[in-house]
C-alpha cells in the first residue's frame, strides 16, 4: 500500500475513534499522528505531554510550538517515572515500567477531561527494536493508529513533508534514560548532565547525536555523515572542551556512529533481544 493510502486509513481509523487523547511528544510521528487527527477531529483531540528529566527542555519547547502551530489544545504534567524504583534501578524492560506510569497519568487525564480513547506515535519499525513499553501499552488498551494502518518511519517522513510539517526531516528521538547502559543507575544528575552534553554538540552545529554515559566517560554516537568533521583538530577541541565542562572526564567518539538502540546489542549477545 502507497503512503497515500495507509493515510487515508489511518484518517478512516482516527475518525472512528472520534473524541481522543494523543501522547503528544513533538517528535516526527506524534506530530505527524496529532496534525491528522485535528485535520479530522478539530477540537475533539488533546495533546498531553510529559515533563521530566528524561525529556530535554528544547523538545518540550518544540511541543508546545508545534501543538499551537497545528491549533490542538495541549496538557502537559509531570511524569514522575524518575522516582520510581524499577526505574531508576534500569533493567532492561525499564521501558515498560516507565510506559505503563506514563500511561496510567495520560490516562486520568484524559478521563478526567472525559476522553476515553487514547494513541501514541508508535509505528512498524518500532516492533523491530527491544520495545517492553509495547506491553504496557497493550495493557493499558493504548491504541496505535499509525502501526494499525502500517505506516513506517520513512512513510511518515513522506506524509509529513507533503503536509509540510516541519519535523519531517527531525532526527530521531529517544528519552535520555536511553542514554545509560543497562544496570547503570539512572539519576537525575546525569540525566542533567547528558542534556548539557548533548546541547553543547547541537550548538556546535552537529544535528544526529547520542552521549552514551558510561561513568566518567561520554561515548559520543555521530551521524556517519558527521564523524569526519572531527578530523579538524579546532572543532574535535572544541567538542571535548564542551563535553568535559558538563563534568565528564572522558570524552570518546565510537566509530560506528549513531544506530538506534545501540544500549541493547548487550541484549543480543546474551540472546535477550526482543
Amino acid at each position: 500500500m502507497t503512503p497515500e493510502g495507509k493515510e487515508a486509513k489511518l484518517r478512516e481509523i482516527i475518525r472512528q475513534m472520534g473524541i481522543l487523547a494523543i501522547a503528544f511528544s513533538g517528535g516526527v510521528d506524534s506530530t505527524y499522528l496529532l496534525n491528522v487527527a485535528a485535520e479530522e477531529l478539530g477540537e475533539d483531540v488533546l495533546a498531553i505531554t510529559a515533563v521530566s528529566p528524561t525529556y530535554p527542555q528544547r523538545e518540550r519547547q518544540r511541543s508546545i510550538d508545534l501543538a499551537k502551530n497545528i491549533g490542538a489544545r495541549q496538557m502537559l504534567f509531570d511524569s514522575g517515572e524518575t522516582d520510581l524504583p524499577e526505574f531508576k534501578s534500569n533493567p532492561p524492560d525499564r521501558c515498560y515500567f516507565c510506559k505503563k506510569e506514563l500511561f496510567l497519568q495520560v490516562g486520568r487525564i484524559a478521563q478526567d477531561e472525559g476522553i476515553a480513547r487514547i494513541a501514541d506515535g508508535s509505528n512498524v519499525d518500532d516492533l523491530q527494536d527491544h520495545r517492553p513499553g509495547m506491553a504496557a501499552l497493550k495493557e493499558l488498551g493504548v491504541r496505535s493508529p499509525l502501526r494499525e494502518c502500517g505506516m513506517t518511519k520513512n512513510d511518515v517522513r513522506e506524509r509529513s513533508k507533503t503536509l509540510g510539517l516541519s519535523t519531517w526531516d527531525l532526527p530521531s528521538f529517544a528519552c535520555l534514560a536511553s542514554r545509560f547502559p543497562y544496570g547503570t543507575p539512572i539519576t537525575e544528575d546525569a540525566l542533567k548532565r547528558i542534556e548539557q552534553a548533548e546541547t553543547a554538540l547541537y550548538d556546535l552545529g552537529f544535528k544526529i547525536i547520542r552521549v552514551r554515559h558510561h561513568g566518567d566517560t561520554a561515548r559520543i554516537e555521530l551521524g556517519r555523515d558527521e564523524i569526519d568533521l572531527l578530523l579538524k583538530e579546532s572543532l574535535r577541541t572544541k567538542v571535548v572542551s564542551a563535553i568535559k565542562n558538563t563534568g565528564y572526564k572522558y570524552v570518546a567518539l565510537d566509530l560506528e556512529g549513531y544506530r538506534t538502540g545501540s544500549m541493547n546489542e548487550v541484549l543480543e549477545t546474551k540472546g535477550q533481544s526482543a
